[in-house]
């Protein structure tokens, strides 16, 4: 298991690639990114979501985390899967995005 568990930290690394136009900031430190699972089929489930419902960059970010995660090696296929629950909220950013935005929340 530790092999999916590893795989899933080289996907979610990956995901950094990723920047929310809105944001500036990779999907993974703005705490779009709820979870990272790998099967023992080596298919990535990206469960994540959006600042708002409606968000104009949804596929944007959709299809930027499905490129970013079938990169990694390894990886066989990739599901990625939007959800708004619970809905993003700026607590959700890792400290490192929220320094460097400077957003004082």
């Amino acid at each position: 298991m530790s092999d999916a568990n590893d795989l899933a930290q080289t996907v979610r690394e990956a995901l950094r690639e990723v920047i929310d136009p809105e944001l500036g900031f990779n999907i993974v430190d703005a705490g779009l990114i709820y979870d990272v699972a790998i099967n023992e089929a080596g298919i990535a489930t990206i469960t994540m979501t959006t600042t708002t419902k409606g968000c104009p960059a949804t596929n944007y970010l959709r299809e930027g985390a499905h490129e970013a995660a079938q990169s990694v090696a390894g990886v066989q296929g990739v599901d990625v899967r939007l959800t708004h629950d619970p809905p993003w909220t700026p607590d959700m950013m890792s400290e490192f995005a929220k320094d460097h935005l400077v957003l004082g929340w």
